[in-house]
Order: C-alpha cells, then structure tokens, then sequence
C-alpha cells in the first residue's frame, strides 16, 4: 500500500511540475510579422508561429515602453493600422502562445520579414 501511495504522489508531482512550469524564462529574440490590425491588438509572426502581445479590452504583454518608435515602413492596411516586420526581445509562455514581458524591439525593414522563407508571405 505504500508503495502504491508513494507512486501516485510521485506522479502527481511530476504532472504537477510539468504543468505548473510551462513559462520560457529566458529572454528570447523573436523576428517576424509585427502585426496590429486593430486598436490594442498586436501579434508578433515568427518562424515558430503566431505569439500574442495583446489583445483589445484584454491582456496587453507589459514593456511596450522598451520597444523602439516604428518609422516609415508601417504598412496600413486598416486605417492607421496594419504591419510592419520587427525584433523584440521577450519572455513568452509556448503553452498559451502568449509574449509574457517585452525587453526591448526594433523595426526591421519589411525586406528582411519579405525574405524570410519561414514567414507567411504578405
């Protein structure tokens, strides 16, 4: 019977730690597709997929003050909203696709994000 207890406990532990410890805490350049096609929503398209910054009326990733201003290569696409291709440098969470804090970023030129075979085309 003991070993029995010890064995469910055991996994129970381990579940628990797996779930629980999901959250990427290294720091991480991530390039691609900057997108907000609408106020407060903004999405950053990488090689690995679509990660959440934030989401209007919801979670915004805190940080944004560390990101550089966008210049000229913004493409709207609704208004004054729309794309650009950029690095940011994030904590993210790989479980909810979610930027958890944001380092620092950059814009990059589009032709960077436009030649990127691991990016959707535009």
């Amino acid at each position: 019977m003991k070993t029995v207890v010890l064995a469910v406990l055991s996994f129970v532990l381990v579940v628990s730690f797996t779930f629980f410890s999901h959250k990427t805490l290294a720091i991480e350049t991530r390039c691609g597709w900057l997108d907000n096609p609408t106020p407060a929503n903004w999405y950053l398209t990488d090689a690995d997929g679509v990660w959440t910054l934030g989401v209007q009326g919801g979670y915004q990733a805190p940080g944004w003050e560390n990101v550089s201003e966008f210049t000229d290569d913004w493409v709207h696409t609704n208004g004054n909203y729309g794309y650009t291709c950029a690095c940011l440098e994030v904590t993210v969470d790989p479980v909810t696709w979610q930027v958890d804090q944001i380092y620092g970023g950059q814009q990059i030129p589009l032709s960077r994000c436009e030649q990127d075979s691991a990016l959707p085309t535009r």
